[in-house]
C-alpha cells in the first residue's frame, strides 16, 4: 500500500471511529499542556518561585493572551470546541482528588499553649479585612463587571471571598522547602491559612447555593442539603474509614483493596456535591477531612498521589483556565481602575492585616511581613474558587480574568516580599528557636513570639 492510500485508509479508519478522532485530538493538547507547565515550571524554579507559579502562567500564556493572539489558527486547532469538555472533565477530577488531598493534610490541634488562639487571630486578621475591602470593591464594580442576573450582594461577597483565601498548599511547599513547616512561624501560617480556605469554601457553597435555587426554598434546601451531606461524612463515614488507618499502622502501606477504597472516596463524595449543585470540589475536601487522622497515613496518602496529581491533572485545570483568561480584554479606564482597586484590596486586605496582626501578638516587624507576605499568596485554591463563580454564572468573564491575574501576581510576590522581610541569617534564627525549643522544653514546638531575636 502507498504512502497516500495509508494516509487515506488512516482518515478512513478515524471518520468510521469518532472515539479514535478524539483520541487523537485530546492526546496532542495534553502533551502540549505538558510541556508548557514543564518548562514554565522549571523556568519559576530558576528564578527561586514555586513550581506551580510556573504552571499558572503556563495555563494563560496558551489561552487567548499568547498563544491565541500570536497563533489563533493554532490554537483553535489544538483546543477546538470538542476537546475542551474532555478537558473540563479531567480538570474537575484532578480538582476533586487535589482538594481531596488538601483536606487530608490539614493540621489537627496545637501543639504548644496558645498556638490555636493566635492561628485564629491569624486567620481571621487576614479574612475579615480582604472579606470587608473585597465586598467594598466588588459594591462599586458591581453594573460594570457583573452579570447582570446577579444581584449587588451576591457579586460583591464573590469578590470579597475569592480575596480572602491564602493559598495552603501552596503555603506548604513554600515552608517545607525552607524547612520552616514546623517552625513557629510555619505553624502558624499553615493552621490559619486552613482555617481561612475552610470558611470561604463555606461562603462559596452558601453563595453557589444561592445563586442556583431559583428561589429562596430552592437555596434553602440546597444548603440543607449540603450540611446533611457534611455531617453525615464527618460523624459516619469518618468512623467508617477508621479500620483503613489501623490497617495502614500494621502492615505500613497502603493494601491495594484500600487504595480502591480511598479514591472512591472522594470521586462519590464529588458526585453527590455535584448533584446537590455545590460542586465537586467541595465533596473531595470534606472526604479528604473524613480520612484517619493517622500522620503516617496522611503523609503516605499524599506521597502516593501528589505526584500524578500535581503532574498530570492540575496542569489540565491550569491550562482549561487559561483558555478562559483573556488580559488583552481588561482595557479601558473603568476595567483598569477595578483592576487596581481589586488588586488593592487584595494586598492590603492580606498583607496588612495579618502583618499587623502579628505586631500585635508580639512578634516583631520583620517576622510579621514575612508572614504578611505568605499569607498573601492566593495560588491554586483562588483559580479553583473563581473557576466555580464562572462555571455557575457568578461572574463575567472580565472579572474571572482579572482575579487570574491577582492569583498569580500575589503568588509570584509571595517568596520574594518573605526573604525581604526575613533573609536567610533571621530565618536561621527562627529555627535555631525551635531546636532550642525542642531540646530545652521537652519536645515543645516553639517559644513565646516575644522570645524571638528577629526584630
Amino acid at each position: 500500500m502507498s504512502t497516500d492510500q495509508g494516509g487515506l485508509a488512516s482518515v478512513a479508519a478515524q471518520a468510521a471511529d469518532p472515539n479514535l478522532a478524539l483520541v487523537l485530538k485530546v492526546l496532542p493538547a495534553l502533551i502540549v499542556i505538558l510541556l508548557a507547565s514543564w518548562v514554565c515550571g522549571r523556568l519559576a524554579v530558576m528564578v527561586m518561585q514555586p513550581r506551580v507559579v510556573g504552571e499558572m502562567i503556563a495555563g494563560v500564556l496558551l489561552g487567548p493572551t499568547l498563544f491565541g493572539w500570536l497563533f489563533p489558527q493554532a490554537q483553535a486547532a489544538l483546543f477546538p470546541a470538542e476537546v475542551k469538555p474532555v478537558l473540563y472533565v479531567v480538570s474537575t477530577i484532578g480538582l476533586t482528588l487535589y482538594m481531596f488531598l488538601v483536606g487530608a493534610g490539614l493540621h489537627h490541634g496545637a501543639r504548644v499553649p496558645g498556638e490555636g488562639r493566635r492561628s485564629a487571630v491569624l486567620a481571621l486578621s487576614g479574612l475579615v479585612p480582604s472579606l470587608l475591602l473585597g465586598f467594598a470593591v466588588g459594591l462599586a464594580l458591581w453594573g460594570a463587571l457583573s452579570r447582570p442576573d446577579v444581584g449587588p450582594v451576591q457579586f460583591a461577597l464573590f469578590v470579597g471571598g475569592a480575596l480572602s483565601l491564602t493559598a495552603f498548599p501552596t503555603l506548604s511547599r513554600i515552608l517545607y522547602e525552607r524547612g520552616m513547616q514546623n517552625a513557629p512561624l510555619g505553624r502558624l501560617c499553615l493552621i490559619a491559612a486552613s482555617i481561612d480556605d475552610a470558611l470561604a469554601w463555606c461562603l462559596l457553597a452558601v453563595l453557589t447555593a444561592l445563586h442556583l435555587g431559583t428561589d429562596l426554598d430552592g437555596a434553602a434546601r440546597t444548603i440543607v442539603m449540603s450540611a446533611v451531606f457534611a455531617l453525615v461524612m464527618l460523624l459516619l463515614v469518618a468512623r467508617a474509614l477508621r479500620p483503613l488507618g489501623r490497617s495502614f499502622a500494621q502492615r505500613g502501606e497502603f493494601s491495594g483493596d484500600a487504595m480502591y477504597v480511598i479514591i472512591l472516596v472522594p470521586l462519590v463524595a464529588g458526585w453527590i456535591t455535584d448533584g446537590i449543585g455545590v460542586y465537586s470540589v467541595f465533596g473531595g475536601f470534606v472526604a479528604g477531612l473524613v480520612m484517619p487522622r493517622d500522620p503516617a497515613f496522611r503523609r503516605a496518602l499524599h506521597d502516593r498521589m501528589m505526584g500524578l496529581v500535581s503532574t498530570l491533572l492540575l496542569p489540565v485545570f491550569f491550562a482549561f483556565s487559561g483558555l478562559n483568561t483573556d488580559l488583552g480584554g481588561i482595557a479601558g479606564g473603568v476595567a483598569l481602575l477595578g483592576l487596581a482597586g481589586i488588586a488593592a484590596a487584595a494586598f492590603g486586605g492580606k498583607y496588612l492585616g495579618c502583618a499587623l496582626a502579628m505586631r500585635a501578638l508580639g512578634f516583631g516587624w520583620r517576622e510579621s511581613y514575612a508572614v504578611g507576605a505568605l499569607m498573601n499568596a492566593r495560588g491554586l485554591m483562588i483559580l479553583i474558587f473563581v473557576n466555580i463563580g464562572l462555571a455557575q454564572g457568578m461572574i463575567s468573564q472580565q472579572l474571572f480574568s482579572m482575579l487570574v491575574l491577582v492569583a498569580v501576581v500575589t503568588t509570584a510576590s509571595a517568596l520574594p516580599l518573605y526573604k525581604l522581610s526575613l533573609p536567610d541569617r533571621l530565618e536561621r534564627v527562627q529555627l535555631a528557636t525551635l531546636e532550642g525549643g525542642l531540646r530545652g522544653a521537652g519536645g515543645r514546638a516553639g517559644l513565646d513570639p516575644r522570645e524571638s531575636a528577629a526584630t
